[in-house]
Parts: structure tokens; C-alpha cells; sequence
């Protein structure tokens, strides 16, 4: 059957409507939970209003119904194909000579282009509130003036000096050789608690070991004072290579389009992408496991006996279904990300596995 047809399209508008209609449902129900557990985490902070709350819970709300899509897609394909089910529209369609793929082709077609319209129009803009969510959440939750930044702009440090006054260090370029983190292109300003520069000191290259930066090349300008040249010059901090390499982007706050430029960064800089890597692979490849989600609702919702009542084992079934999918799409993403096996492996895996298993109970449905 071809989507484009009239039956095709009719499967078309119900497996969208059946998709937003529990998207909607998901999102008011992550809303709520979300605004609780804020506002639990916020018990003890009178200076943080509802206002911010709100704020916190839609900026890390695209975040997480898009984990949760492909749940979505599969609650959206049982209802879809037990009210076909249960009203003999399937039956129907089997009688007039249509096989289950043919069934399936629109449904699957469909899911397929939702797929990429989450690559492509809905990731960039959850990775974006993502963000803004990591920095209110980070300025709720501490009054540590010290932040660290590494991107692929360079290396932003923001560290107190003392109570009045903090230092803020720019690197134009990071790299990892053993222990050590080596710097080029190093400035770094101090200020006072006006954000008046009381000294900047610019540097050709640096090491940050335990404790301090060593600066090689150092110009150190003063206001009325005149430039001082050293060749070298150590400068504490409380910061080490771990806490540096803690505050790397989180993959979920890149976009799809983005991540192909930050693995690169960071792989030319002597750090592991590997995380960076996985999410852009998985997501490249989310459209084919919401189809095989369809799938496994097909398994469950299509079978002869759930017109004679057998709801309790579509719920079930389904849910127990898409929580193993779950549980062995980041089991084997952990396997993934620790180098056990190659991340191509890890992102096929799962939807493979899942398609395969789903494809041959339709078989034997369809011969039945």
C-alpha cells in the first residue's frame, strides 16, 4: 500500500493524531513531575521564586520528552492499531487482500519522518534550552563565583582571588599530553568587585599542573605602571585537569548540527569524544528505532485475541517490552562509551536487535 494513497493516509492522520494526543499527555505529565522535584530541590531557598522554577522545568523539558520519544512512538502505535483492532477496520483491510506490511508501510513512513523532524528541527532546540537550563540551574544552586568553560571557542576560567576581587583566564587553545593540560594564547584579567581591571597578564603558552598555571612568555600590564616582561611566571588556582575535563558541553546541550565540530575539537585537543560521538551516532540512527517501536506495538496490538478482550496483555507486554528495549539500549551505549565495543555497534545494536525479533513474530502473525 502505498502512503499516498487513501487508505494510506487515512493510517497517516491516525498514527499522528494518536502521537500528538500522548505527547501531549507525556509532556503535562514530565511538566508536573518536573515542577515537584524543583520545587523540593528549592525547599530551602526562599530567594528562588515559582517564577524561576517554571523557568528551570520548560528549559529542561525538551530534554526530557526527547529521551522519552520513542515510548511515545510506541504508545501512540498500540493505541493506533488496537482501535483498528477492536473496531475491525484491521480485519477489513486483511479481507480486502491488504498484507500487514502493506498495513504497516504509512504507519512506519510516518514514524520515519517524525524521526527526522527530531533531528533536524526539535534536537537543536531542546540542546539549546538544555543549556539555558545547566546555567540557571548552576547559578540556583551554588554562589561559587568559580566556573570553568571549555568549548570549541577555547578555555573560559572565572575563579576568586580572594573576597574582593576574581580572575578571569581565556585560552585560545587546550590540549591534553599525559598529566598535563597545555595552553596557548593565555590571558587572564583580574578585577575587583566593580569589574574594574586591577592587572592582565598575557602569556605565548601555559601548563596547568596541581594547583597553578606556568606561563612561559609573560607580559604583565598595570595601570600607570609600565608593561613587565618575564619569561616565566607560576599563578595559582584551585583548579586541576579534572575539573577542567568536568565542565566539558554536555552532549545533550549540543545540537545535531553542532556535534560533528565538537568531537573533531575535542579529539584534535587529545581528549575522548566518545560520549560526544554516541549521542550524534544515536541520534542519527533514532528515526530507524522508532520504527522498530512500531514494530514491537504491531507484536502486541495486532494479535487475534486482543479483539476478544485481551487489553491487560497489550498494556503489559508493551510496557515490559519498551522498558528491556530501554534498559539494553543503555546497557549496550554504557558498553559504548567505555570503548568495549565500537560505537556503531553500539547504536545498531539495539534497534537491530529490537527489528528483527519484531519482524519475524509478524511473519509468523501473518502466516497464522
Amino acid at each position: 500500500m502505498k502512503p499516498t494513497s487513501i487508505l494510506g493516509r487515512y493510517l497517516t492522520r491516525q498514527i499522528l493524531f494518536n502521537f500528538l494526543a500522548v505527547l501531549f499527555m507525556v509532556v503535562s505529565v514530565v511538566m508536573l513531575f518536573e515542577v515537584v522535584e524543583l520545587l523540593r530541590r528549592t525547599s530551602d531557598r526562599p530567594e528562588v521564586g515559582f517564577v524561576m522554577v517554571m523557568k528551570l522545568a520548560l528549559t529542561k523539558l525538551p530534554k526530557t520528552v526527547e529521551m522519552v520519544f520513542p515510548f511515545v512512538v510506541m504508545i501512540a502505535a498500540m493505541a493506533t492499531f488496537w482501535k483498528l483492532s477492536k473496531s475491525n477496520e484491521f480485519v477489513i483491510m486483511r479481507a480486502a487482500g491488504v498484507s500487514i506490511w502493506g498495513f504497516l508501510l504509512p504507519v512506519l513512513t510516518a514514524v520515519f519522518m517524525i524521526g527526522v523532524a527530531n533531528i533536524m528541527l526539535i534536537n537543536p532546540i531542546s540542546a539549546r534550552m538544555y543549556n539555558m537550563y545547566e546555567t540557571l540551574y548552576y547559578r540556583m544552586k551554588t554562589k561559587n563565583p568559580n566556573a570553568v568553560l571549555f568549548s570549541d571557542q577555547g578555555l573560559w576560567i572565572r575563579e576568586a582571588i580572594d573576597d574582593n576581587n576574581v580572575m578571569v583566564l581565556q585560552a585560545k587553545s587546550l590540549r591534553q599530553e599525559k598529566e598535563d593540560l597545555l595552553l596557548r594564547g593565555v590571558t587572564i584579567i583580574e578585577m575587583d568587585r566593580r569589574s574594574q581591571p586591577n592587572r592582565r597578564i598575557e602569556a605565548f603558552a601555559g601548563i596547568l599542573q596541581e594547583g597553578r598555571f606556568v606561563l612561559k612568555d609573560v607580559h604583565i600590564f598595570r595601570p600607570g605602571y609600565p608593561t613587565k616582561l618575564d619569561n616565566s611566571m607560576v599563578y595559582p588556582t584551585s583548579l586541576d585537569g579534572d575539573r577542567i575535563k568536568e565542565n566539558f558541553v554536555e552532549p545533550e546541550a549540543i545540537s545535531f548540527w553542532a556535534l560533528p565540530s565538537i568531537i573533531d575539537f575535542y579529539e584534535n585537543s587529545g581528549f575522548s569524544a566518545q560520549r560526544h560521538r554516541l549521542r550524534y551516532y544515536s541520534l542519527l540512527v533514532s528515526p530507524l528505532l522508532f520504527c522498530a517501536m512500531v514494530l514491537v506495538a504491531a507484536v502486541f496490538a495486532l494479535r487475534p485475541n486482543n479483539r476478544r478482550g485481551g487489553v491487560m496483555y497489550l498494556i503489559v507486554g508493551g510496557i515490559t517490552t519498551g522498558f528491556l528495549v530501554y534498559f539494553m539500549t543503555q546497557l549496550v551505549y554504557a558498553f559504548g562509551i567505555n570503548g568495549f565495543i565500537p560505537i556503531s555497534l553500539a547504536v545498531s545494536t539495539p534497534f537491530l536487535i529490537t527489528t528483527l525479533i519484531s519482524v519475524s513474530l509478524l511473519l509468523h502473525l501473518e502466516d497464522g
